[in-house]
Order: structure tokens, then C-alpha cells, then sequence
């Protein structure tokens, strides 16, 4: 899963290094084909201010223009996002990213009708920068609402202030670990360091810097040495993503009111829900909705949410980080999560795909009743909260 949701630190990681090649890429290539970057808009706004100053009218109106365009796209992908939520969509940063597909397959027929060896019109300046600055907006704009606001990909400025800020840290926290702690083996200290928030956060900035320069060497290959196709692998990328969204069945949610062969009515404070397989996507891995906003929408008096997952085989790999996302949301409402009809295999598979600190066996059950019976226990005698 790459963009249908993102809500754990790795998901999040994966989509901005997949994304920052792509920005790097296409404002490689519209510099080299039009004279202007695309992907940030600082040195476009300074150069506005200096136009006006200067009186260069023409060139002042055309920054104007290229700074509206990236605008033009974040209110896109902002109209796109939103009105995907309001409507319940399964995978609302399709849309968005079909769109940034679009901008991108437009400026790459530009660069198709154009003569490599001859300057492009201004015209041709025009909308293929237009077009190249309104994509980047797009995609700017979108994993920002992903990541809510964490990471960038279309600029490095932001992304290399948090890299020496948190490599600061990073230095910080080794020499508080040496000085409060018995000395590590090499490796001991390498898997510390791993799990450690600020060195998974400098592996990301580090990541999507790497990420963007990469984008930007292959795309000034391309565009040296094939000019007219110069766009097609960033096009054909994400098209490529957005079918990966799209083909892999998403589990329906199913709420129950009562359990049991006599159909008794549940105690208010419990709600069950069903996980159910994909009726209209075939598919033995199914990946998970959207728990998060699911979670959200639940009434306020919702104390213990039981998640029946016996109709599922398989998860897709982003499982563990969706439940485990899950299970810290309802937390922090206050709420208590238990797991029905888990498998020992989807367990095991679980644990080792990054939820082990949340998988408490005594809120895994092998069935629904038991489930249930646990669901009620904590109702009436809920456990103390650690701290």
C-alpha cells in the first residue's frame, strides 16, 4: 500500500522516498527545458520580488504565474483529499495522485512536440512550466496531508534543517545513553539506535534527500539522452502506484449489535465490528481500511472495541503498522482494543511485522465469545492506567 493511507511512521517514510525521486526528477527536467525549478517556489518568489524592482514586467508576470500554478495544484489535491474523506472513500489520495499522473503526462507531450535543438517558444515556456509547477503543488500538498504536515518531498530546504537538528539530537541521546547505561556491544548499540526515534527520522530525511538528487541524476540523463520521453518513467510510476492501490482488496467493516445464538444485545460501552473479505476485489491478502478515521467516528460512550478478524486469511504487510496505529489511537481515547479470532499464524506474523508491543495475549482471542466475555470484564472492572 503506497498512498490509499499512511498512518504509521514506516508507511509514511516509504511513500516520501518514493515521492522525492519524482519531484526531483520533473524539476530537473523542466530546468533544463524551460530555464525555471518547479518543485519549490523560495527562489521563484525572490526573483518576483527582484523583477518588480527592477521593472521587468514580463518576467515578473511569469513568476507570478508559476508561483499560482504550484498554488493551483495544493487546492487541488486539498479539493480532492477533503471531498474523498467527506464521502467515505476508501483510498482518498487516489484521486489526487491520478490528477498529479495527468499534470505529468501533459508536460511530457510538451516536451514530445518540441524541437530538442531549438529553444521552446515562450509559449511553450509558459505551459510546460505551469503545468510541471502545478503537479509539484499537488504532490507537495498531498503528502503533506498524509504525513499531517511531518515531511516534504518536493524541497530539501525544510528537510535538511530537521537532518542537522535531529542529528544534534541523535549525538545527544548517545552520549546520555554512554554516561546512564552499562556499555553496549556493537551490535546491542546498532539495534538500539535503530528503534530510536530520531535515528528511524534521520534514516528518512537522509532518505528522501537521497531520494530527490537521485530523481534529479535521472532525470538529466533522460533528458540528454532522450528528450522526447524524458517524462514517461515518473508518469509511468504513478500510474503504477495507483493501480497497486487500487487492485489489492480492502476489508470491509461489518458492525454487530448483539452475539450469541440468541441474538442478546450488547452492553452498552462494547461495539463489535467484522472484518470482512472484499466482496467486489478477489484476492487471499486483503489489506486493512481506514481504522484510524473508523476509530474516529465511533460514539464517545465506546469504552472496549472488539475487532473480529475470522474471515480474513491473510493481511497485506502493512498490517501490523495499521493495527498497531489502531490500537495507540484508541488508547489515547481512552478506549480498550481486543482482537477476535486471530490465528496463532496471523500472530506470529503480527509480532513480527512491527505490532509485538501492542499484541497483549490477554487481548488476543481465538473467538468472538471469548472475545466478548473479555470485552465485559473490562467493562465492569476496567484495568488501572499505567502511570
Amino acid at each position: 500500500m503506497l498512498i490509499a493511507q499512511a498512518h504509521s511512521f514506516t508507511q509514511q517514510a516509504r511513500l516520501a522516498i518514493t515521492l522525492a525521486w519524482v519531484a526531483g526528477y520533473t524539476n530537473i527536467v523542466a530546468l533544463i527545458a524551460c530555464g525555471t525549478v518547479t518543485s519549490h517556489v523560495t527562489g521563484n518568489a525572490s526573483n518576483l520580488g527582484r523583477h518588480l524592482v527592477e521593472g521587468s514586467w514580463p518576467a515578473a508576470v511569469f513568476m507570478l504565474f508559476v508561483l499560482a500554478m504550484f498554488f493551483a495544484g495544493a487546492c487541488v489535491s486539498a479539493i480532492l483529499t477533503e471531498s474523498g474523506w467527506r464521502r467515505g472513500s476508501e483510498s482518498i489520495y487516489v484521486l489526487p495522485s491520478l490528477a498529479q499522473a495527468i499534470l505529468l503526462a501533459a508536460f511530457a507531450v510538451g516536451l514530445e512536440l518540441r524541437e530538442p535543438n531549438q529553444p521552446p517558444s515562450m509559449l511553450a515556456v509558459w505551459w510546460l512550466t505551469g503545468l510541471a509547477s502545478m503537479a509539484m503543488g499537488l504532490q507537495n500538498a498531498t503528502i503533506t496531508r498524509i504525513s499531517s504536515g511531518v515531511v516534504r518531498t518536493t524541497h530539501l530546504t525544510g528537510v535538511l534543517t530537521d537532518l542537522g537538528s535531529e542529528t544534534v539530537q541523535f549525538f545527544y541521546w548517545l552520549s546520555d545513553r554512554r554516561r546512564s547505561s552499562p556499555p553496549l556491544s556493537p551490535v546491542a548499540l546498532l539495534h538500539s539506535a535503530r528503534t530510536h526515534p530520531t535515528a528511524r527520522r534521520l534514516a528518512l530525511l537522509a532518505s528522501i534527500i537521497a531520494s530527490f538528487m537521485l530523481g534529479a541524476a535521472l532525470g538529466t540523463l533522460a533528458i540528454d539522452h532522450f528528450p522526447k520521453w524524458a517524462m514517461v518513467p515518473p508518469v509511468l510510476f504513478l500510474l503504477w502506484i495507483i493501480w497497486q492501490d487500487i487492485h489489492v482488496p480492502i476489508c470491509d467493516i461489518e458492525a454487530s449489535g448483539e452475539y450469541g445464538s440468541g441474538g442478546v444485545d450488547l452492553p452498552a460501552g462494547i461495539a463489535v465490528f467484522h472484518l470482512r473479505r472484499d466482496k467486489d476485489r478477489s484476492g487471499r491478502v486483503h489489506r486493512l481500511p481506514n481504522l484510524l478515521r473508523w476509530c474516529e467516528r465511533l460514539p464517545a460512550a465506546t469504552r472496549v472495541l472488539v475487532l473480529d478478524l475470522a474471515d480474513l486469511n491473510e493481511f497485506d504487510a502493512d498490517a501490523a503498522w495499521e493495527l498497531r496505529a489502531l490500537f495507540n489511537q484508541a488508547k489515547s481515547r481512552g478506549r480498550h482494543l481486543l482482537f477476535a479470532g486471530m490465528t496463532g499464524a496471523q500472530y506470529n506474523a503480527l509480532r513480527a511485522g512491527g505490532a509485538a508491543d501492542v499484541l497483549d495475549p490477554n487481548n488476543v482471542c481465538p473467538d468472538l465469545e471469548l472475545a466478548i466475555a473479555r470485552a465485559i470484564m473490562i467493562l465492569e472492572h476496567p484495568p488501572a492506567r499505567a502511570g
